[in-house]
């Protein structure tokens, strides 16, 4: 049975995934072909996958560029990919930036900028302000990676101290129309969070920059934090005429994933409940209160009646307490099977684009008899959890879950199984 409720909850990943795949979703968003050029930039984890799938649906001429993770590579005609490193960013992330400002130049109103962006921008796309280094960015993006704030906080710092994020690339490719695609991986779906919105500008301002800073207490590298304490090269609203011709279509999102997944649940028979797809809060805490809603389940029979499936996504955060291995959502897992201990669940947690944190798995699998399994092989699951290092509990436990990488982005996904029995 294990090995099928395992088997079953793939099933459900599998669909999540499927319903943000690029083949399947780009062909209803596509714009209307310009008078003149059209060029494709993009960033993000599965920014290569879109450029293929556009390629195959565009029946006029393009060209273009677009960055991507290392290894998330897959072949174009027509769009270059790039790419460049992914948490932290490196010196191809600031060639690709230079590259994406280099297809936008000089273009005219009768040109068309199709821009493709999903998670992982971001970091993918380095520009640091006039007085800051690479080296500062990407020491703020350790820092901001740390915090435990939520990517709404990190983006909105970004945001104010790059010279792409923040709209400024739609900016630069003024005259022309630009049309954003976005595959959401942000919750509540606001495009100009996703990848810090390169070419979706917000109302964000330095002032509310320094207000996050302040109440998150966030120790932001001196140099970064004298920067971010002047008024020069502040992010363009989005109300600034720039952008006035411009369209943003949110092409998927963790919410029409979860739907999908969800399906896929009736039609095997078991009721699926989404919780929300917009969850965010320390890895470890969101696990608590999954594995307090299980044990009310199995207990008392609320607030829903075995056999169920819950489902949620979003994204939680991780405070670097350890020097452990692991992502959001192996720490996610260990904290709630840590709570859940000893009742009758299986369960998957798992990053969409196939990568959880900086290791090569997606998340993991786990039961209600996973941490008596790595006690019996001399292992204390709740020193891990305090190490920040659920990648080796369940590499010990051979129950991670390594689809690699998808070409898609839309977030966290979860799925806990309970069964009548």
């Amino acid at each position: 049975m294990m090995f099928q409720d395992r088997t079953f909850l793939t099933g459900l990943f599998e669909a999540a995934v499927g319903a943000a795949e690029p083949d399947r979703i780009l062909g209803a968003y596509l714009p209307d072909p310009p008078k003149g050029r059209t060029v494709v930039i993009g960033a993000g984890k599965g920014a290569a996958q879109l450029a293929a799938a556009f390629e195959r649906v565009w029946t006029g001429p393009l060209s273009g560029v677009v960055v991507t993770r290392y290894g998330n590579v897959c072949p174009t005609q027509f769009i270059r990919v790039l790419e460049a490193s992914h948490p932290v960013p490196d010196e191809a992330g600031l060639r690709a930036t230079d590259a994406l400002f280099d297809a936008v130049r000089g273009l005219g109103p009768d040109d068309l900028v199709v821009a493709l962006i999903c998670g992982g921008g971001s970091a993918l796309l380095p520009s640091p302000s006039a007085e800051l280094t690479l080296a500062d960015e990407a020491e703020l993006n350790r820092v901001l990676l740390a915090s435990g704030a939520p990517i709404s906080v990190m983006n909105s710092i970004r945001k104010q101290v790059s010279g792409i994020k923040g709209g400024r690339l739609a900016a630069a490719a003024s005259p022309a129309k630009v049309v954003s695609l976005v595959v959401s991986d942000v919750p509540f779906d606001d495009p100009a969070q996703v990848a810090s919105g390169p070419t979706v500008p917000d109302m964000g301002t330095r002032e509310d920059a320094r207000r996050l800073v302040k109440s998150w207490k966030i120790q932001l590298p001196a140099k970064v934090r004298l920067w971010l304490d002047g008024e020069e090269g502040q992010a363009p609203l989005a109300t600034d005429p720039v952008f006035s011709g411009n369209t943003v279509r949110v092409i998927a999102s963790a919410h029409l994933s979860l739907e999908a997944a969800a399906e896929k649940a009736r039609q095997a028979g078991i009721q699926p409940v989404i919780l929300s797809d917009a969850i965010e809060g320390e890895a470890r805490d969101v696990g608590k209160v999954h594995a307090a809603l299980v044990r009310e389940i199995v207990l008392r029979d609320r607030p829903f009646r075995r056999p169920v499936v819950l489902l949620s996504g979003g994204e939680t955060t991780v405070t670097m307490r350890g020097q452990g291995r692991g992502g959001r959502n192996t720490e996610f897992l260990l904290a709630f099977a840590l709570a859940a201990e000893g009742f009758p669940f299986v369960a998957l947690a798992a990053d969409t684009d196939g990568i959880d944190g900086s290791e090569d798995n997606a998340g993991a699998f786990a039961d209600g008899a996973s941490m008596e399994r790595l006690r019996e092989r001399g292992i204390r699951p709740i020193d891990l959890l305090m190490e920040n290092d659920a990648y080796t509990a369940f590499e010990a436990l051979g129950d991670l879950f390594v689809p690699g990488p998808t070409g898609t982005n839309v977030n966290d996904f979860r799925a806990i199984l309970i069964r009548q029995e």
